[in-house]
């Protein structure tokens, strides 16, 4: 199977990039119409991990950023959206009881642009049992891709690690893969299992090396992983601890017999700069959505959204895409209902009839559908370190995970 067989939608927006800085054209939103939303509100909620281990909340924010756009241009014909967002600290007794508010309370009709790392797990069944659609920007664990109800924008990590696995296995002859990963309930079993089975049918050897997250030793966690000797090492975890893995693998030479490539969660635009000249063309990493500073349209309007109405601190990053990407996608689909009209079965029937959603932020147009899992995106661009920037090297490919088997076979049947 080729590297490059999957189809690319936005590999000339991603080979022709501006930096985002620049002067972006007028927001486009909804109706695009000017005119303030004055009608009875529509309730939308969201539940993020912002306070934890780490803050991820930027794909809230730019849902939220998209539906003040909206409101601001006629809203959902006449109808604002009223985006509720709650924390749950990471902690999976706290996102069920933020489940339960935002379902029972506020009478949310669907929740939208969620990254949680809990939510999921916690919340699959109410979700399921009150006929609740929730979109999230990001699925991380398991069971956000098998729910009937759940659908992310995003492909996911185990994906992610295994598109960076092919590459490293068609594209720098690596016969043997070491899974580096934090001890995170089920992120093991979840990223790491899945290129265990992917390389059991790509005659891959991989194994699975796991670390404290909470008190990292960088030069002996990464000592560990190459003490077999593997062909490349996937660091499954995001930018800041990935700039301490490669500086410990650089002062240990370990590049010389070992190559060293991330997942999506590693992808920022400062990484380049944040490591040596060292790792020039030596550091790969896997793209979930579009480069930052792409050039197409769909991704300038989610910067100048982001510009005219979120805040100035609200990062620019692959969540806040997703994020806007499901506010889109979700403001599409409420447009095409009765305004009068709209409650959650409405508003349910609606998402989960999404289909051929296109964006130069996708590699391939993304779906809902009525299946007992949900994994549109399963596509994604490769980049490497090029001097203090990122390069991208070839076009979208798929990640061959084997248990999307299902999910192939239905979008075939679908052609």
């Amino acid at each position: 199977m080729s590297f490059r067989s999957g189809v690319s939608a936005f590999a000339v927006a991603a080979a022709a990039v501006v930096f985002s800085g620049g002067a972006h054209a007028a927001p486009n939103c909804g109706l695009a119409n000017g005119k303030k939303a004055d009608g009875a509100p529509i309730p939308i909620g969201a539940i993020v991990s912002a306070t934890g281990l780490d803050d991820f909340s930027s794909s809230a924010k730019a849902a939220s950023a998209y539906f003040k756009c909206v409101n601001d241009n006629g809203g959902i014909n006449g109808r604002p959206v009223e985006y509720t967002v709650l924390d749950d600290q990471w902690r999976p007794d706290v996102s069920a009881q933020a489940a339960a508010s935002l379902i029972k309370d506020k009478k949310v009709v669907a929740l939208v642009g969620d990254m949680s790392i809990p939510g999921c797990g916690a919340n699959a069944a109410i979700y399921k049992a009150e006929g609740v659609v929730d979109i999230p920007a990001v699925g991380v664990v398991r069971e956000c891709f098998n729910s009937p109800n759940i659908a992310p924008i995003n492909a996911g990590p185990r994906l992610s690690a295994i598109g960076i696995s092919r590459f490293a296995v068609e594209k720098l002859n690596a016969k043997s893969l070491v899974c580096l990963t934090p001890k995170i309930p089920g992120a093991a079993e979840w990223i790491c299992g899945g290129m265990e089975a992917w390389g059991k049918l790509r005659n891959v050897k991989v194994s699975t090396v796991t670390f404290d997250p909470a008190s990292p030793d960088m030069t002996s966690i990464i000592l560990q992983a190459a003490a077999g000797s593997p062909d490349a090492v996937v660091l499954t975890f995001s930018k800041g601890t990935v700039v301490a893995a490669l500086v410990a693998a650089e002062q240990q030479g370990l590049d010389k017999k070992t190559k060293f490539v991330g997942l999506a969660s590693s992808y920022a635009l400062d990484l380049p700069q944040a490591v040596s000249p060292y790792w020039d063309g030596k550091y790969h990493v896997n793209l979930e959505f579009a480069p930052l500073d792409s050039a197409g349209a769909d991704a300038q309007n989610w910067r100048s959204i982001m510009d005219k109405y979120g805040s100035a601190n609200d990062p620019r990053d692959n969540f806040s895409e997703a994020g806007y990407l499901a506010a889109k996608a979700t403001t599409q689909a409420l447009l095409s209902l009765d305004p009068g009209k709209i409650d959650r079965a409405a508003v349910t029937t609606a998402l989960k009839s999404i289909k051929d959603f296109k964006s130069d932020i996708l590699c391939k147009p993304w779906y809902f559908g009525e299946g007992a899992r949900h994994n549109a995106n399963h596509s994604g661009l490769t980049a490497e370190v090029a001097g203090d920037k990122w390069k991208i090297i070839g076009e979208c490919v798929d990640a061959d995970d084997p248990e999307l088997t299902e999910i192939f076979a239905a979008e075939k049947a679908a052609k």
